[in-house]
């Protein structure tokens, strides 16, 4: 049998009930994770991750359960997708890799229009002072695969001078955006310029480079 109809005979078995309740969420989705997944495979390539990381575990959950998993909660949740906004947050908290590799998918794909809610400032106020550019890119690629737009710029210029972790998401955002076919003002992309990259952080400094390119060649 598949993992992913391993998976689906795990989640027939659940209560609708569980759909009330983030914590109740949160565990399901924690006993989903390893479905699938071989234990050595678990234990052996992932524990030096997680050392070199600042998640709390990586089981290594391939990307097509975590996206059956996100389709799951999102149609089973019907009109509650506010308790997904809390499972979101409680993700995070708990920190996993798979459990943020999951709220990035759930935090595309929820119904924003309807709650009246923006997917990017849900972003920055989940993420801790200190984040991996993993962690950030995971949550910053799905927006844009769900075809959301990006944030505006005001919200990113709030970013740009609020904390360092608020300054690297801006930067970020707006590199992928620009790959993503999105337009920044020459003002705001002069402002991502100019904040400051931790010496030794190779991936900022390489993203802020190609800013720095592409504005001069344009």
């Amino acid at each position: 049998m598949s993992s992913e109809n391993n998976l689906d005979e795990f989640l027939k078995k659940q209560s609708k009930r569980i759909h009330l309740s983030d914590r109740s969420l949160a565990k399901l989705v924690r006993d989903s994770y390893p479905i699938g997944v071989p234990a050595l495979i678990m234990k052996s390539s992932t524990d030096r991750m997680v050392t070199a990381s600042n998640y709390s575990f990586i089981l290594g959950t391939p990307d097509e359960l975590l996206r059956s998993l996100a389709s799951w909660l999102i149609t089973e949740a019907e009109n509650t997708h506010r308790v997904l906004l809390k499972l979101i947050k409680r993700l995070w908290k708990r920190h996993g890799r798979e459990d943020i590799a999951l709220a990035a998918i759930l935090l595309a794909n929820i119904d924003h229009k309807g709650m009246g809610t923006n997917p990017w400032e849900i972003l920055r106020d989940s993420i801790h002072p200190i984040e991996s550019i993993d962690s950030l890119l995971l949550n910053i690629e799905e927006l844009f695969r769900a075809k959301r737009r990006p944030p505006s710029e005001e919200l990113i210029l709030e970013w740009i001078n609020g904390r360092k972790i608020d300054q690297h998401l801006s930067l970020l955002v707006t590199y992928s955006g620009k790959i993503h076919g999105h337009d920044f003002s020459e003002e705001l992309i002069e402002d991502i310029i100019s904040i400051e990259i931790p010496s030794g952080d190779s991936i900022l400094t390489r993203i802020k480079s190609n800013l720095i390119e592409n504005k001069a060649h344009n």
